[in-house]
């Protein structure tokens, strides 16, 4: 663990481009929750900007576990809603600047030439290869593609979850990053008692919880499952708020051992679900390390994972793995078989666990935005301070994705009531270089 410093400052340090918290909903968010709240009892000044729920504004937390919450709406349209809620987080960032800013989602990244010019040194968590999802198409690809290149350009470091995301922005674009994972969660004595809502019992289901995104191949596991010939029941956690399609898919797939619980936000349940499964299959294939993955590790539950570089980076030899819906169908019926090996896979998931350890992860952000607050700004920075500011696409470097579809989600959040986008050719490149990648122990 990195000691701190006692002779080290409080910071004031601002986290933009999720949902916020308390966490609901992903990774991010969970990231956010467990690292501010350690960040805020080290006595920090961490500002989380949040999403608005719905109208109700009586709901909404000033503070949550040390940290102060700042809430604004966001554009109820898939390809709008994450860049129109970072939008209205900027605006109102600039105005009440802060030490240091931890931006998720390089998508956010038309955003940081307005944190630059208003002298806020920045950190991007570049997230997974978003652009190998087909849920975005072919214009939504292309804006992925291109924000990959302006986060490089415009973040003073970059944040990569796994080694598999740190590689592809060495190889790609020469640029090292921070290695800094997720923790894993332990479940020691959650108990099972839950279990009883759902007609479940403890060691006897297989568990799926995902997102219903064609990249997370909950399709894949549902068909292969169904032609197993297992006893267990697999029950499926997850939805997915534009993906009726592919819901509909899912659901045609499944025999009557399958059963689908939608979304489960009561913490306490789902994690008795985790700690009490038979084992944990586990589709994700672009998002880098992922922190169902780890809650499963946490919970010693033996795991089947689609095989990909970033899962087989988090289990090794305690995973499973699969790649066609007859893998799927082998796996659960050799988990099923051989129960003893099973178990034991359980057993070595929950010690590599310990090498995804919270307060290390807190430690390592502390690190980083230590270093953010005490680099030099470099001169060359513009001095003025749009709200929202829109870089000259032209500018970059190399050849460069068609930039249409970022200046049309610009410009539809300047027509948005919710705020407005200002156009700002010509901005100035920085010097600043991000620190060398640093790996984890």
């Amino acid at each position: 663990m990195i000691m701190r410093s006692k002779q080290a400052r409080p910071l004031r340090i601002a986290i933009v481009g999720t949902r916020g918290v308390p966490a609901r909903y992903g990774g991010f968010e969970t990231c956010v929750e467990e690292v501010g709240s350690r960040l805020a009892a080290r006595g920090h000044d961490v500002v989380v900007y949040c999403r608005r729920l719905g109208d109700d504004r009586s709901l909404e937390l000033e503070t949550y576990k040390g940290m102060s919450l700042v809430h604004h709406g966001a554009m109820k349209k898939r390809s709008l809603e994450t860049l129109s809620h970072t939008a209205l987080s900027v605006q109102h960032l600039v105005r009440h600047r802060t030490d240091a800013a931890i931006v998720f989602n390089c998508a956010n990244a038309p955003f940081l030439p307005s944190l630059r010019a208003a002298r806020i040194p920045v950190a991007t968590h570049v997230d997974g290869l978003e652009w190998k999802r087909d849920k975005w198409g072919t214009a939504g690809r292309r804006y992925y593609l291109m924000a990959e290149r302006l986060a490089v350009k415009w973040s003073d470091a970059l944040i990569a979850d796994a080694v598999g995301i740190q590689d592809y922005y060495l190889e790609k674009f020469d640029k090292p990053t921070d290695l800094i994972t997720y923790g894993a969660p332990v479940l020691d004595g959650v108990g099972s008692d839950r279990l009883a809502e759902l007609g479940l019992t403890a060691g006897n289901y297989h568990l799926v919880v995902a997102r219903f995104e064609p990249e997370n191949h909950v399709d894949m596991i549902v068909e292969g499952y169904s032609a197993s010939a297992a006893t267990r029941p697999l029950i499926v956690v997850g939805s997915a708020p534009y993906a009726d399609e592919y819901t509909n898919r899912v659901h045609s797939l499944a025999d009557d051992r399958v059963r689908f619980l939608g979304g489960v936000w009561d913490q306490e349940l789902l994690d008795q679900l985790y700690a009490n499964a038979f084992t944990y299959l586990h589709g994700h294939s672009v998002g880098g390390t992922n922190p169902s993955l780890l809650r499963a590790l946490g919970a010693s539950t033996a795991t089947t994972a689609y095989d990909v570089n970033f899962n087989r980076e988090v289990l090794g030899v305690a995973g499973r793995y699969f790649g066609t819906a007859t893998d799927v169908r082998e796996q659960v019926e050799v988990s099923e078989r051989e129960v003893a090996e099973t178990l034991h896979l359980g057993w070595l998931s929950r010690q590599r666990a310990r090498h995804y350890d919270w307060d290390e992860v807190a430690d390592r952000y502390e690190d980083l935005a230590l270093r953010l607050a005490g680099r030099e700004r470099s001169a060359d920075i513009v001095a003025a301070q749009p709200l929202v500011a829109v870089p000259d696409l032209n500018e970059l470097d190399g050849s460069v994705p068609e930039p249409g579809y970022a200046l049309d989600v610009l410009a539809a959040m300047a027509r948005h009531p919710a705020g407005r986008a200002v156009a700002q050719p010509g901005h100035a490149r920085s010097s600043a270089r991000p620190a060398g990648a640093r790996r984890s122990a």
